[in-house]
Order: structure tokens, then C-alpha cells, then sequence
């Protein structure tokens, strides 16, 4: 079956089930492989992608429910250069093994859209991306650095 994919802005037709994963579709027919599996259960977020500007965890989001809406990968983001929480990652640090750091840019990217200064309590809440090497320390310097940013 023929799937429309709007994704980084450019239209894709995939011939795929309509419930293939995202991710994999993302990954094996886009070849976009920046976004990451991690755990397949949407738990750890090293395959988050925004969706309309939502943060989501692409591994358990069937690609028939998101046919036509505007969906962005890591590459995406940095089509253009670094933005400014990839350039805050470098400057504090963040990235250790760096397997989780795509998602993890993705989810801190989409809340600091609709919130440009969260709290260390609003980050915690909203970003449960699991890091294996615990960079959380740096990851809140990175966020604090951004505060108020025009993303």
C-alpha cells in the first residue's frame, strides 16, 4: 500500500503496511537513520521525532496514522546548521556515547517551543528520554543555557 510521508518537508511515497512502525519506515525506506531504536516499546525515546510539532516516540506509532501531517527527524532540524540546543549540547558537553542524544535533542527541542524556560521540574516531567550514561547534569546546564532562546 502507497503511504504519503511528509517528512524534513519533502513528500515521499512509501510502499508500506499502514502498520509498520514509523521509525523503521523513517529508517529503511527514508534512510534516514539519525533517529534511533532503542527499546521498541516507546520507553527510552531514542526514536523521537516530532509529529506537527509534537514530540513522539516513533517506534510504536503506526506510519498510517501519520500520513499527511509533517513530521521532522533529527535531520531535519539541522538542515540548515546546528540550531541552537545541538550548539548547546556541544558547548556544555551533553553527548557521551551519543546514542540516546537524537531523541533527546528532538524531545528538549519540542518542549522549549512551548516553553522556552522550564524548570529542572518541568524538564524532568516532560523529558523521559532515557540516558544509559547519565548526562542528566549536563543536559539541565544545556536546557538552563537556553533559556528564553527564539528557537
Amino acid at each position: 500500500m502507497s503511504i504519503r510521508l511528509n517528512v524534513n518537508g519533502v513528500s515521499h511515497d512509501v510502499d508500506v503496511e499502514p502498520d509498520a512502525p514509523l521509525l523503521w519506515v523513517i529508517r529503511d525506506e527514508l534512510n534516514l537513520t539519525g533517529t534511533k531504536f532503542g527499546c521498541g516499546i516507546a520507553a527510552c525515546g531514542a526514536c523521537t521525532v516530532h509529529v506537527d510539532g509534537q514530540a513522539i516516540r516513533s517506534c510504536q506509532v503506526p506510519v498510517g496514522t501519520v500520513a499527511d501531517k509533517q513530521i521532522t527527524t533529527i535531520e531535519g532540524i539541522s538542515a540548515n546548521g546546528l540550531t541552537a540546543v545541538q550548539q548547546a549540547w556541544i558547548d556544555h558537553q551533553v553527548p557521551q556515547c551519543g546514542y540516546c542524544q537524537s531523541g533527546m535533542i528532538m524531545a528538549v527541542t519540542a518542549l522549549l517551543k512551548k516553553n522556552p524556560k522550564p524548570s529542572d521540574e518541568e524538564l524532568g516531567a516532560v523529558i523521559t528520554n532515557i540516558c544509559r550514561c547519565g548526562t542528566y547534569p549536563r543536559i539541565r546546564e544545556a536546557v538552563r543555557s537556553l533559556a528564553g532562546t527564539k528557537l
